[in-house]
């Protein structure tokens, strides 16, 4: 099982994620502030991270940054308010998902268990053929999970590859948010309108030279997005 690290100036909050995580089977290293998260993260082996947004010393969202300079791991982050303002900065900053406090221990179970699969998926190889996409510059190659755009690697977390890939392999179809929402996070699309923007912008960033006026990656105003044909 996996290795979680959990992350929360509450060392109650810790303890009651520890013991639902700890029944299914995962393995569980406690923080108590951003720095202590990132001086775990440099010596255990973790696979994800559930950290708070408000901490000492150094906030989740400062810690997400550092984090996201060399990791791709997926990051949960626990916010104790529910307007989409600390949702949209959590996902701007690099998270895959959040969960609101105080939260449902099976919604937390269920969200942690979600985002696992996506990353072991995203890192495993397959023993079949290669299965490689491509759209003018840009190719994805499925079998080693790597994105190029003219020939150089870009390097994109587990929800931004698997929204690509969902695109890419239905090339000129046109996708909802809450179609989008549905194919990656399996989960009813409710309030997915501001996670679907942000990853989808993050993609731009990282595939479109131009993410203003992106050659990839287009929006079709009022019904979604799609991965435009190249000749």
């Amino acid at each position: 099982m996996a290795n979680i690290l959990v992350c929360d100036d509450d060392k109650h909050i810790v303890e009651a994620i520890e013991i639902y995580l700890k029944n299914e089977g995962y393995t569980i290293f406690k923080a108590y502030d951003g720095v202590e998260a990132i001086e775990v993260l440099g010596r255990e082996d973790i696979q994800l991270l559930i950290i708070d947004i408000m901490m000492p010393r150094m906030d989740g969202i400062h810690a997400i940054l550092k984090i996201r300079e060399t990791s791709s791991i997926p990051i949960i982050f626990l916010s104790a308010k529910s307007e989409d303002t600390d949702k949209i900065l959590g996902l701007n900053m690099g998270a895959d998902d959040y969960i609101t406090k105080p939260f449902n221990p099976l919604e937390l179970v269920a969200r942690v268990k979600s985002q696992l699969r996506r990353y072991t998926s995203f890192g495993s190889a397959k023993e079949d053929k290669q299965q490689e996409y491509s759209v003018g510059g840009l190719v994805i190659n499925d079998d080693t999970k790597e994105v190029f755009v003219e020939g150089e690697l870009v390097k994109l977390t587990p929800i931004e590859y698997s929204i690509l890939l969902l695109l890419v392999q239905n090339q000129g179809k046109v996708f909802s948010i809450n179609q989008i929402y549905e194919s990656i996070w399996n989960e009813d699309a409710i309030g997915a309108d501001n996670t679907v923007a942000v990853h989808i912008r993050h993609i731009r960033e990282k595939i479109e030279i131009n993410p203003k006026e992106p050659r990839y990656l287009k929006v079709v105003w009022g019904v979604g997005y799609k991965i435009e044909k190249q000749s």
